[in-house]
């Protein structure tokens, strides 16, 4: 691939013009909004004049509800020799360009599954995509060179492809993606009104389900737009879920006994396939997940800390696996979590303790 058109220069298409132009490809960028394609060509993106002829590929960065327009127009007008789409769903605009009577066999839909709670070109970084999977979705039409250039635009962008059926894939992001968007906002919605002093007490675990509700809502209206059905569906299974956790709590308050022996096991019963559920999620690099020791650390909020800890921890030789940090409410301090294979805690533990960290129990 030696040139490229990206049209739609918002996060996700700013981010692999950035990675393609760093792999020495010639970006032309294009936008409904002049001034957003211009702050990309700024970012070093690209350029954002017309190209002189076609180019290799062409990728359509729009919403999903506009995807196949947009297709449509860059393929009736031939701006390059092959399309592919970033959409995050992949089903509905393929049938929209079928039904539009479109030759598809120059066109593949494709989903990088990677993305930040911000949006915009200024949000987009040429590493968004690295060691992310890559969604493709070639069909028998379409033809071996539009999908090699596909699989190219993948690894430029240092992705993992991963190829699916259509209709699979969007199944599959309503439950790992667009499901549990709406229950974190949800969830989220619960703080809006709540009080003060309730809200004060807001730990990691709140932190962490109702991190992605920060989205831009009119992103993921277009999104959730896009799949109702399966989405729509997943959410009836919560809600049945919802309605059974609500009696099985409700008969803990009651004084009969066997109506609170129920409750407990309706309670356990839903918490024990929670357990089931998230041992399936994939684990670093996409292996099984690992089972790690936990080493929690007191640190200072001061310039300096993280790099500190981890530079003890590699001269103890010992790789820290993952990292959370729990800040302290009202107080300039917070709490480490360094996760080690478990064979690693007692000499990480040994190592810090010995270097003036404060270890907690």
């Amino acid at each position: 691939m030696r040139t490229a058109l990206v049209i739609g220069t918002g996060l996700i298409g700013t981010s692999a013009a950035l990675a393609l132009t760093g792999r020495g490809v010639v970006v032309h960028l294009a936008d409904h909004d002049p001034g957003q394609a211009r702050t990309a060509a700024a970012l070093g993106a690209g350029t954002d004049e017309e190209p002189g002829g076609p180019v290799d590929l062409a990728i359509i960065a729009a919403p999903p509800a506009h995807v196949a327009a947009a297709l449509a127009d860059a393929m009736r007008n031939g701006v390059a020799r092959a399309y592919l789409d970033v959409a995050s769903v992949k089903g509905g605009p393929r049938r929209e360009l079928e039904s539009l009577g479109l030759d598809l066999s120059a066109y593949i839909g494709s989903h990088p599954m990677s993305g930040r709670e911000k949006s915009g070109p200024l949000a987009a970084t040429a590493d968004l995509f690295e060691g992310r999977p890559w969604v493709l979705t070639p069909t028998r039409d379409t033809d071996t060179e539009v999908l090699n250039l596909a699989l190219e635009l993948v690894s430029y962008c240092r992705a993992v492809p991963v190829v699916m059926d259509a209709d699979a894939h969007d199944r599959a992001v309503a439950l790992v993606s667009h499901m549990p968007h709406l229950v974190s906002s949800m969830v989220a919605a619960r703080l809006e009104n709540a009080e003060e002093a309730a809200v004060r007490l807001c730990g990691q675990g709140i932190r962490d389900v109702t991190r992605i509700a920060a989205s831009d809502p009119r992103m993921w209206i277009d999104i959730l737009s896009a799949n109702p059905g399966p989405v729509a569906d997943l959410l009836a299974d919560v809600s049945a879920d919802l309605d059974e956790t609500v009696q099985a709590l409700r008969a803990l308050q009651s004084s009969d006994e066997a109506k609170r022996r129920a409750g407990t096991t309706g309670i356990e019963d839903v918490l024990r396939r929670g357990n089931a559920g998230q041992i399936r999620v994939p684990g670093k690099h996409g292996t099984a997940p690992a089972t790690y020791e936990s080493v929690v650390v007191l640190i200072d909020d001061q310039p300096g800390q993280l790099a500190r800890i981890f530079a003890d921890a590699g001269r103890a030789g010992v790789n820290i696996e993952d990292v959370r940090i729990e800040h302290a409410t009202g107080q300039q301090v917070g709490l480490m979590e360094l996760l080690v294979q478990p064979s690693a805690a007692p000499v990480l533990t040994a190592a810090l303790r010995e270097r003036g960290w404060a270890i907690r129990q």
